[in-house]
């Protein structure tokens, strides 16, 4: 299931929030698509080579608490880890970059043998509700591909098991 959405509450005055919303369904079990997010490496095995991404700083995994500093392109991000719940879902939030704001969601759900993996992105962009209006589009033509290849890296991850980490580098 890829969707993008926007949502608001209705009404003249409404602040229409750009929602991204990608879902894959994986042939491992919720523990192994789990687990592999939780590695130390995993950001790196899904990012894909362009833009480029540097690991500046790291305090923690993807526990609530975490945080990381990242070099994406040319911007300069932080990222703090504000939810988790092991085999359900671990969300990150931005606390400076280049949006004015980012929640990105990930959600972890067994569907018998496999997983379905949801990556829910909430985010506006500088500028105010105009700007997000006018460019919010843009945003999801970059996040698209990037999910593509993030959902492809975990499937080739955790469908073939830990010898195929070569793989999941190899695709960036």
């Amino acid at each position: 299931m890829n969707s993008s959405l926007w949502c608001g509450a209705g009404g003249r005055n409404a602040t229409r929030m750009p929602i991204f919303v990608r879902s894959v369904l994986i042939a491992a079990p919720l523990g192994t698509v789990f687990g592999f997010h939780e590695r130390a490496d995993a950001l790196l095995l899904l990012s894909p080579a362009f833009p480029p991404v540097r690991v500046l700083q790291k305090m923690g995994g993807i526990e609530a608490g975490s945080q990381v500093e990242l070099k994406i392109g040319p911007f300069r991000w932080v990222a703090l880890h504000s939810g988790f719940e092991k085999n359900r879902f671990f969300e990150d939030r931005q606390i400076s970059g280049p949006f004015a704001k980012w929640v990105h969601r990930h959600e972890f759900e067994s569907v018998g043998n496999s997983t379905r993996m949801t990556d829910r992105i909430e985010y506006q962009l500088p500028g105010g509700p105009w700007v997000n209006h006018l460019f919010g589009w843009a945003v999801q033509l970059g996040l698209r591909p990037m999910f593509r290849h993030r959902h492809l890296a975990t499937q080739r991850y955790c469908e073939k098991g830990p010898a195929s980490s070569r793989d999941a580098t190899a695709i960036r």
